[in-house]
């Protein structure tokens, strides 16, 4: 009973985290460590309730995904045929190659987020209609299938380049495009990978709350400190990741 609770609480609280800042598996990961699963056995009973947050997520969003529908479903076959490349890299593959990657990308697009604002009218990547927008957005979600930790900041730096939206808008979308390549990912590993059931039931359950909640906190951030909280949350996880890689 006492571990149900404690994986319910992580998972509230990553649920939370990963819809405002994009940093779920940064508590939920080392949490299943704590609670003694095997890392790979963790990394994909992470992915596996991580749906949950999404299903949340879109539940909160409703006001921010108004008039989103169609937008979300030109980009979210693109990260959902991501998250599956991704999903089938981690089961064949080992992830060292992209343990030691991953500090770098998530700092620089912390850094990106930092530098640039969200301004009317100032888009990148050829808008939200753009093949480059595609291609960066299929890249992240491999990545998130594949290892996943702070994807989300790298989903809502793609995203915040191309999308000419307030940023609570573009979190709402980054929140459900991420959950298509999580959930992809997750069949996957349903079906091939060591999920740890015991463990899904619980942290989905506060994954599903968290996500429902997490909108709402995001909504209530004012003007551009959702860009830059998320930013230095990511830099300081891309801190962290670089000296657990390159440290023995």
């Amino acid at each position: 009973m006492g571990e149900t609770l404690g994986l319910i609480a992580v998972g509230l609280a990553a649920g939370v985290v990963s819809t405002v800042v994009s940093l779920a598996s940064i508590v939920s990961y080392p949490a299943l460590l704590a609670f003694g699963i095997p890392p790979l056995s963790a990394n994909v009973t992470n992915t596996v309730a991580l749906m949950f947050t999404g299903l949340g997520a879109a539940a909160g969003s409703r006001p921010e995904l108004a008039g989103q529908g169609r937008l979300v479903l030109r980009l979210g076959w693109v990260t959902a045929l991501g998250g599956a490349a991704g999903a089938a890299l981690l089961l064949a593959t080992p992830a060292e190659t992209f343990e030691a990657i991953a500090p770098f990308l998530i700092a620089g697009a912390s850094v990106l987020l930092l530098l640039r604002r969200w301004r009317p009218g100032h888009v990148r990547l050829g808008g939200e209609n753009g093949r480059a927008l595609r291609v960066a957005l299929f890249a992240v979600a491999v990545y998130l299938g594949y290892f996943g930790a702070a994807g989300g900041i790298l989903m809502l730096a793609v995203l915040g380049a191309a999308l000419d939206q307030v940023p609570a808008r573009v979190n709402a979308v980054k929140n459900i495009v991420s959950a298509l390549a999580n959930g992809v990912a997750a069949i996957g590993f349903a079906l091939f990978g060591p999920v740890r059931w015991t463990a899904v039931a619980p942290l989905a359950l506060g994954f599903l709350i968290g996500g429902w909640l997490g909108p709402a906190i995001a909504r209530r951030l004012p003007g551009q400190a959702l860009r830059i909280v998320a930013a230095l949350c990511g830099l300081g996880v891309a801190a962290k990741l670089a000296f657990d890689a390159f440290t023995v």
